[in-house]
């Protein structure tokens, strides 16, 4: 029988394995760079499809490397610019080709409206970004401060996604665009806190309930019947969830 050989501990790891995560990481880039030529060619719903594929990629890129063992600085930076453009401008410009942009249809001085609040949407995720990164070592696990840029990008996906499913054109609804757009960047840049999802919970060995597996079967199959709605529904709930939350410790606060 052959001996297994083990890597020596002191000899350092090759650097071809750091290709692997900045794979993942390049292909959530690729997405969103996607996203914004389809919605510049009026193909909405494949730009909204490839910014949710650019949240499984981000999700993937940084458990790829901590289970490789390949985080490097490096791969940090590389991901927070490919969440800037994945998360940040191509939502921002999905919503402005579709919904935004018509506002120029109403005059000069408000369609800078549109692209201002799409500004406004890209400038915030840029600060949450940053603000993450200058943090990340000083805050708990369990939590993001402030909306996540994936979940703002899934709430402003999954509108844009379900009105074009419903046959809605972006100029009935702009003004419905313009304060999702605005709302979801000003969550990002909020103090508000939202469950990251890392407490455990069965991912590293914990039993969870048994109606727990039936909920994410039920879900899953919704999510396959029905995406953009469920999508939607999804998004909508999460990001309600910092300002409840907020709002129930306060007065929970206040009764003590």
């Amino acid at each position: 029988m052959e001996e297994s050989r083990e890597p020596d501990p002191g000899q350092p790891r090759p650097r071809g394995i750091y290709l692997l995560p900045n794979l993942f990481t390049t292909g959530g880039l690729f997405a969103g760079f996607f996203a914004i030529i389809a919605a510049s060619q009026g193909r909405f719903e494949a730009a909204c499809v490839a910014i949710f594929v650019a949240a499984v990629l981000d999700g993937v890129d940084g458990r790829v490397a901590r289970l490789t063992n390949t985080q490097s600085e490096f791969g940090v930076q590389y991901d927070s610019l490919a969440d800037l453009i994945s998360f940040g401008m191509a939502p921002a410009l999905v919503m402005y080709y579709w919904a935004l942009s018509t506002y120029r249809l109403d005059g000069i001085t408000i369609g800078r409206i549109g692209w201002l609040a799409a500004f406004v949407y890209a400038a915030c995720a840029a600060l949450r970004l940053a603000r993450f990164n200058s943090q990340v070592a000083q805050v708990d696990k369990r939590w993001f401060i402030g909306l996540a840029s994936p979940a703002a990008a899934g709430l402003m996906a999954s509108f844009v996604w379900t009105a074009h499913d419903f046959g809605l054109v972006g100029r009935e609804l702009r003004h419905v665009a313009l304060a999702v757009t605005v709302i979801a960047g000003l969550l990002m840049v909020s103090r508000l806190r939202y469950s990251s999802f890392k407490g455990g919970g069965g991912l590293r060995g914990e039993r969870v309930p048994f109606w727990a597996m039936v909920a994410a079967l039920l879900v899953l199959v919704a999510l396959v019947l029905d995406p953009p709605r469920v999508l939607l529904a999804a998004a909508v709930l999460y990001a309600l969830s910092g300002p409840f939350a907020w709002l129930w410790r306060r007065r929970r606060g206040r009764g003590a």
